[in-house]
C-alpha cells in the first residue's frame, strides 16, 4: 500500500495552488483539509444538512463551509479548473489514504477528521509508508485512550466541565491546535480552584502533553508532564508518580527516535526521583515497572557512550525488577525484562574479550522465550528469537567453527517470516541487518564471494526502511556495515571497485557516528576505515592511503583505550601496526619498521591471552613480515 498524498502538500509550488483554492488568504493546513474534503466526498457538493452556513453583511467575503461573495472579486485563478486539476492528479492516492482513515475510524470508533490530520504529521515528519498503517493504528487507540480521559474530566467540577466537551469536540474535528488552547484556557480557569482542583489542572496538562506526544512533540509534553507532576506533589503521591514517570517516558522517545543524548541522560534522573515515589515495600508492581524503564534507558545510553558503566547499571535495574517481576507472579512482565536483560548483557558482551556475558544474554533470551512463544505471541516471539540470533552470532565472531553462524542465519530467516516488511517495516529492516552481518562473517570464514553478496543484499534491503532522515543513528550504522561487506568482497577481487564503495559507505556512516555523539561507533568506523584504505594502500605504488590508515586507526585507539577496552584496542593497534610496516618499507625507515613490530607483536599477545586465538591468527602471519623487514632496513 502506498501512502503519499503528503508529498504532492509538501511541495512549495503545490503549497501555493492549494492556498489559492482557500480564496488567497487560507493557511497550507487550509488547502491540505481542502484536498481531504475533496477526495472524501469524490468531487461532489458537501450535504447541506451538515455543511456549516456562513453569512456575510456589506461589500466582502464570507468564508465558511459555504462561501458567499457580495461583491465583485478578482481571485486572479479559476479555483474550479484548478480544483479539479488537483483532485484529478491526487485521486488514486487520496482514495488510498481515506480508505485508510475510514477503516481505522471504524475499527476503533473514533471521528475520521483527528485521523487525517494525523496521516498528514506523519508525512511532514517522514515515517515511511509501509509503517504508516500502523502508526496510525497506534494514534488511533491513543485517541480512544484521550477521549476516555476527558470524558472523566467532564464528571468534574461545572466550572471546568465545558471545556473538557469542548476540547473532546474539536478533537474530533481534527483541530488540535484548537483542543490544545481550550485545554490551556481549561488550565487557567482551574488554577483559580487550586485549592479544590488542582487534580483536575494537572489531568488537563496531561491531556495537553499526550496531544503533544501525537504530534511528536516529545519535549513539549515532558515539559507539561513535569508541571502536572508539580501540581499534584503535596496533596497526591501516587498522580505524582504516574505524571513523572510520563515525562520521564516522553524523553526517553525524545532520546530513542532522534539520537538526543541530553534528553536521554535527563530521562534516567528522572526515573530515580520515580523510584523515590513508589517505595518498594508499598508499591512493588510501580517499582519494578520504573526499574525496568531506567534500565532501558541506561542501555540505550551506555550503547552509544565508550564506557560500560552505563550498561552495568543498567543490568543491575533489569535484575532488581526480576526480584518483584517473577515468573509465577507475573510471567509476561518478567519474560519482557529477560528480553531487556539479555539486550544489555549482549552490548557488554560486545566489548569484553571473554563471551561470559554473550553466553548470560543467550540463557536470558532463551528464558523469555519460554513464555513468549510463537503459536501464542509470533511477533513478540520472533523479537526475542531476532536477538537471540544476534547473540549466538556474536559468540560465533569468537570462534573458530561456523555452527553458531549458521544457526543465526537460520533463526533470521525464520524472524523474516513474520517480520514481514509489509507487517513491520522496522523490524523487517533490523532482522536485515543482522542477517547481513552473520552472512558477512561466515563469507569472511568460509571465503565464499556468494555469502558476501548476499550480506551487501541484505544491507541495502534494509536502508530502504532505515533512512537517515527516521533514524539517523541506525541509517549509520548500515552504512557501516555495508562497508565491512564490501571491504571483505573488495579483498576477494583485483579491481578496486567494491573497495571504493566500502570507502564511501564508511564516510557516510560518519556524518552521523560523531565522537561527540556516539563515540563507540565513531571509533569502530574509523577502524573500519582504516581497514579499507590500508587495503587500498597496500595495492598502490603511493603512500597517501597508508597515511590515511594510519591516521585513522590513531582516531580508533583515542575511544579504545587499552585498561578499558582491551580486545577492541589490539585490534586498532595489531591494524595500525600492519600498515606502518608497509608505509616503513616504501620510505625505508627503520624506526617506525621497530614500532610496527611492536605494535603487532603487542596485538597478538592481548588476543591470544584473552583466549581468542582465531582472531590472533592474523598477526602470528604478519608478526614474520615485521621481524624480516626489521632485520633487512638494521643491515649496514
Amino acid at each position: 500500500m502506498s501512502l503519499r498524498p503528503w508529498i504532492f502538500l509538501k511541495d512549495k509550488t503545490n503549497r501555493e495552488i492549494m492556498s489559492w483554492l482557500g480564496g488567497g488568504a487560507a493557511v497550507i493546513a487550509a488547502g491540505v483539509w481542502a484536498v481531504f474534503v475533496f477526495f472524501h466526498h469524490d468531487g461532489k457538493k458537501s450535504d447541506a444538512s451538515t455543511a456549516p452556513a456562513v453569512t456575510q453583511s456589506g461589500t466582502g467575503i464570507a468564508s465558511g463551509g459555504n462561501t458567499v461573495i457580495n461583491a465583485p472579486v478578482s481571485i486572479g485563478v479559476d479555483e474550479k479548473r484548478v480544483g479539479q486539476q488537483v483532485v484529478d492528479a491526487q485521486k488514486p492516492l487520496a482514495d488510498t489514504l481515506e480508505k485508510l482513515a475510514a477503516q481505522v475510524a471504524r475499527d476503533k470508533g473514533v471521528e475520521i477528521a483527528p485521523l487525517r490530520a494525523i496521516l498528514i504529521k506523519l508525512g511532514e515528519a517522514g515515517v515511511a509508508d509501509d509503517n504508516i498503517a500502523k502508526r496510525l493504528d497506534a494514534k488511533a487507540d491513543e485517541l480512544v485512550k484521550l477521549r476516555e480521559e476527558i470524558a472523566r474530566l467532564r464528571q468534574g467540577p461545572a466550572e471546568l466541565a465545558s471545556f473538557a466537551q469542548r476540547a473532546q469536540t474539536l478533537i474530533d474535528e481534527a483541530d488540535f491546535d484548537g483542543a490544545r488552547a481550550t485545554l490551556t484556557a481549561a488550565r487557567e480557569a482551574a488554577r483559580k480552584l487550586r485549592e479544590r482542583s488542582s487534580h483536575y489542572e494537572a489531568d488537563f496538562l496531561g491531556q495537553e502533553a499526550k496531544l503533544d506526544h501525537l504530534q511528536l512533540a516529545y519535549r513539549n509534553a515532558a515539559a507539561k508532564f513535569a508541571e502536572a507532576a508539580g501540581l499534584v506533589a503535596a496533596v497526591d503521591r501516587q498522580k505524582q508518580w504516574e505524571f513523572v514517570l510520563g515525562q520521564a517516558n516522553e524523553l526517553y522517545s525524545q532520546g530513542d527516535e532522534f539520537a538526543d543524548n541530553a534528553a536521554l541522560a535527563d530521562s534516567v534522573a528522572l526515573y530515580g526521583i520515580a523510584l523515590s515515589l513508589a517505595p518498594r515495600s508499598e508499591r512493588t508492581h510501580d517499582w519494578a515497572a520504573t526499574q525496568n524503564d531506567l534500565g532501558n534507558a541506561l542501555k540505550v545510553l551506555g550503547e552509544r557512550e565508550s564506557g560500560t558503566a552505563r550498561l552495568e547499571e543498567a543490568i543491575a535495574a533489569f535484575r532488581k525488577a526480576l526480584e518483584e517481576r517473577t515468573r509465577e507472579r507475573a510471567p509476561l512482565e518478567w519474560a519482557e525484562t529477560k528480553n531487556d536483560v539479555g539486550g544489555a548483557l549482549l552490548r557488554l558482551g560486545e566489548r569484553e574479550s571473554g563471551t561470559a556475558r554473550l553466553a548470560e544474554a543467550v540463557a536470558a533470551y532463551r528464558d523469555a522465550l519460554t513464555e513468549y512463544t510463537r503459536d501464542r505471541r509470533p511477533l513478540q516471539w520472533a523479537m526475542i528469537q531476532n536477538n537471540l540470533g544476534l547473540a549466538l552470532a556474536t559468540i560465533g565472531e569468537h570462534e573458530s567453527g561456523t555452527e553458531r553462524l549458521k544457526s543465526a542465519v537460520i533463526a533470521y530467516r525464520e524472524v523474516l517470516k513474520e517480520f514481514t516488511r509489509d507487517r513491520r517495516p522496522l523490524q523487517w529492516a533490523m532482522t536485515q541487518t543482522n542477517l547481513g552481518a552473520v552472512l558477512r562473517v561466515l563469507g569472511e570464514r568460509q571465503g565464499s564471494t556468494a555469502h558476501l553478496e548476499q550480506a551487501v543484499a541484505a544491507y541495502h534491503e534494509a536502508l530502504k526502511e532505515y533512512t537517515r532522515e527516521r533514524v539517523p543513528l541506525r541509517w549509520a550504522l548500515i552504512q557501516n556495515n555495508l562497508g565491512v561487506a564490501l571491504l571483505a568482497l573488495g579483498r576477494t577481487e583485483s579491481g578496486a571497485g567494491h573497495l571504493e564503495e566500502a570507502l564511501v559507505a564508511l564516510r557516510e556512516a560518519l556524518k552521523e557516528f560523531t565522537r561527540a555523539r556516539a563515540p563507540p561507533d565513531w571509533a569502530m568506523t574509523q577502524h573500519n576505515l582504516g581497514n579499507v584504505l590500508a587495503e587500498l594502500g597496500e595495492r598502490e605504488s603511493g603512500t597517501a592511503r597508508l597515511e590515511e590508515a594510519v591516521a585513522a586507526y590513531g582516531n580508533a585507539l583515542k575511544e579504545r583505550p587499552r585498561e578499558r577496552l582491551p580486545l577492541a584496542w589490539a585490534r586498532s593497534t595489531g591494524n595500525q601496526g600492519v600498515a606502518l610496516m608497509l608505509l616503513a618499507e616504501r620510505r625505508s625507515d627503520t624506526e617506525m619498521a621497530r614500532t610496527a613490530f611492536a605494535q603487532i607483536e603487542a596485538a597478538f599477545t592481548t588476543i591470544r591471552d584473552g583466549g581468542h586465538a582465531p582472531q590472533a591468527s592474523y598477526y602470528v602471519t604478519q608478526l614474520p613480515k615485521a621481524r624480516a623487514l626489521v632485520a633487512k632496513l638494521e643491515k649496514p
